[in-house]
């Protein structure tokens, strides 16, 4: 009979949440079942596709040993080597390159595949140890970043565990149902506890929509508009709090007299929500004073998402709803972690001279764009780890181009055979979360964690800091972080910050680093530097790339806008089955999320003379997608859907979606326009 343990872990993946886990443990080499611990704010919820982690941890495509490329690029013709020959064949192509063009010819290349902080930035100390190329990470979170910055400022507001004394919470451009499941049950805490109402504000009838007591669909990039008509409604109508708003806030006569004319009229106009919808949205929201607006990065990757975002969290600051327990924002709750990474990332040996090349715009940089390259030579050679670059990135023809070129070396480290590995010279396997030690933080709550490997690494399989060790040793890389365990890191790392060690933090499970009621709020001050909230954003100060952007809260046409060539703006929303890619290759998440599939407006259906299960062409000047139709009313016309980062192969014609998004960075700073795209759609009879 097999013997099963209960054994405590941490979710690692790309979601505010950080899932505080109990695994089954079976003969101590296998795992069952994952389900939710008690931790005070994850509350012993997960999501579906995590609780069935098995068919990932154990998938019959788990990469089991290092393979050299034999094949031309892309063929997918490989052999195993040992990992001495691996590490050696890396660090020699480091090397050579190295010598012959310079140390920023090599970029190591990473992102949110663990969010462990060992595992994820630990590549971050061999960039800067060797002077290799920078890397930006834009391209998830930094729009959103630079919105919340420009008024309320460092990454923290209400703590997340108060929306069950809310009376309203409003989740604007998020679809937590799908990816961040734990809000919902904070919203039922409401509901019952209170008769709290939930508003969902998206651009389309998502799963969390369909849960809300008032949905408003309005058309991709317009949310600044709806923003901008709600404050008008506010101020008009005696729902702004006046008073607060002299305290801590900066601006508010001038907002005041600049929303005059961004009436709900002016808004429906460009949002396509009915005036009257606004209205009373905002009549709700300001008769509320426990009202808790849950902003998401979602509605703020697009060309305007900064705007968009600063625009929205401009609410609570106008009705003084910061002010009430439940009540005030969140968009992350990072800033709240008192964490010294010095260890982890190398920062104590950083150039700030060495280029900083930005990962949304890896198609560019490796196709020799010069602005992309920041003036400097084409990128030789890389490592990547937590990220598959082929699918998820902006304008995936770009990408894949420049990863075939043959004067290009990579090295993929990975859990299995995903397109951007069968694109690689050199493929490492890797362990997942259950088989190594890391430390997490969480965007969406305040607690710490500390995990344990549960089981083994599979076969060969080796975690991030361990390649990390081994290629330093023989590029000669010095860093104390080179020469520690991944358990004395962490130990280190929560020593040097004031907390406990790594043991002891270990032994708690979760350690809360939750503030005071007014820190969280802001009464004691905004966390930027002039203490108040600032309606008028100084967007020079978050990016160098902020010509044109309206200071005051505003739509912004900057967008990809629709046109007579390309009629239809393009969504890319993420799937309830998978999480960027990762479960796209599980049988189970495969099965529930079925095929790629085009969300389109009965009407444009009817137009375009197309049916349920025909076959669309999608495209503009990046390339074309072939994907089914499936006729959907909850979006406004004009709009197409298509949810999940689908693998470039799961599609007709072999080209993802993101082969149409493009690599352009959004202001200020940076950032992927993945909601921000107009195509062209028309009825294709078979791919070509």
């Amino acid at each position: 009979m097999s013997k099963i343990e209960i054994a405590g872990s941490v979710c690692p993946h790309d979601c505010p949440s950080a899932c505080a886990l109990d695994v089954e443990r079976i003969d101590g080499e296998r795992i069952g079942r994952l389900r939710g611990a008690a931790q005070p704010y994850t509350d012993g919820v997960i999501c579906a596709k995590v609780a069935r982690y098995a068919e990932r941890v154990h998938h019959p495509g788990r990469l089991r040993q290092p393979l050299r490329r034999v094949g031309p690029k892309g063929s997918g013709r490989f052999e195993p080597i040992s990992w001495d020959n691996a590490l050696d064949l890396l660090a020699e192509a480091f090397i050579g390159v190295t010598d012959k063009f310079g140390s920023e010819a090599v970029w190591p290349f990473n992102y949110a595949g663990t969010m462990g902080l060992v595992q994820r930035d630990g590549i971050k100390r061999l960039r800067h140890a060797m002077r290799y190329s920078g890397m930006k990470a834009t391209i998830c979170t930094a729009l959103a970043e630079a919105g919340w910055r420009a008024g309320v400022g460092q990454r923290y507001g209400t703590d997340s565990r108060e929306m069950a004394e809310s009376d309203l919470i409003v989740v604007w451009g998020g679809n937590p149902v799908a990816t961040q499941v734990n809000v919902m049950n904070w919203v039922a805490k409401a509901r019952k506890g209170r008769g709290a109402k939930l508003v969902v504000i998206d651009a389309y009838r998502t799963p969390t929509v369909e849960a809300a007591d008032v949905a408003l669909i309005l058309r991709p990039g317009t949310d600044a508009a709806l923003a901008c008509a709600v404050m008008h409604v506010l101020f008009k109508e005696g729902y702004a709090d006046r008073d607060y708003m002299a305290r801590l806030t900066l601006g508010w006569q001038e907002l005041e007299r600049h929303l005059e004319s961004r009436t709900p009229a002016w808004a429906a106009a460009i949002t396509g929500v009915p005036a009257d919808e606004i209205v009373a949205f905002a009549r709700l929201y300001g008769a509320t004073k426990r009202s808790f607006v849950r902003v998401s990065a979602g509605f703020a990757r697009g060309r305007s998402g900064a705007v968009s975002l600063h625009a929205a969290t401009c609410l609570p600051a106008v009705t003084g709803a910061w002010q009430h327990r439940g009540g005030g924002a969140l968009w992350s709750m990072s800033g709240v972690f008192p964490l010294d990474k010095t260890l982890i990332e190398g920062t104590d040996v950083l150039d700030p001279s060495v280029r900083v090349l930005d990962m949304s715009r890896i198609g560019p940089v490796l196709c020799g764009d010069a602005d992309a390259l920041k003036g400097g030579g084409p990128v030789k050679a890389m490592l990547i780890q937590n990220q598959n670059p082929a699918v998820v990135a902006p304008d995936t023809g770009k990408v894949r181009a420049g990863l075939l070129r043959d004067d290009l070396f990579v090295c993929v480290h990975e859990q299995v055979m995903t397109e951007t590995a069968r694109l690689a010279d050199l493929v490492l396997p890797a362990t997942t979360f259950l088989e190594h030690d890391d430390v997490y933080i969480a965007g969406g709550h305040t607690f710490l964690q500390v995990a344990k490997a549960v089981i083994p690494p599979f076969a060969e399989s080796r975690c991030n800091h361990e390649v990390l060790q081994g290629l330093a040793r023989r590029l000669g890389a010095t860093h104390p972080g080179f020469h520690m365990s991944v358990w004395e890191l962490i130990d280190a790392t929560l020593r040097a910050s004031g907390l406990p060690g790594a043991e002891e933090a270990h032994a708690m499970r979760w350690l809360d680093c939750a503030a005071s009621f007014d820190h969280h709020h802001h009464l004691d001050g905004f966390p930027n530097p002039t203490g108040k909230f600032r309606f008028a954003a100084d967007w020079a100060e978050a990016g160098p790339d902020h010509a044109g952007m309206p200071p005051l809260p505003d739509h912004w046409n900057a967008i990809d806008a629709a046109d007579a060539e390309r009629p239809f703006r393009l969504v890319t929303a993420p799937s309830r089955h998978f999480l960027n890619t990762t479960f796209n290759d599980t049988e189970t998440s495969r099965r529930l999320a079925q095929r790629p599939t085009a969300l389109i407006h009965p009407d444009d259906c009817q137009a375009l003379e197309v049916a349920e299960g025909d076959l669309v062409r999608l495209g503009n000047a990046r390339g074309e997608v072939l994907v089914h139709v499936r006729p959907f009313d909850g979006l406004r016309q004009g709009v197409v859907v298509v949810e999940g980062v689908w693998s470039n192969g799961d599609f007709a014609g072999g080209r993802g979606i993101n082969t149409l998004t493009s690599a352009d960075p959004g202001k200020p700073n940076g950032g992927a326009v993945f909601h921000d795209t107009a195509v062209w759609l028309r009825k294709a009879e078979e791919p070509r």
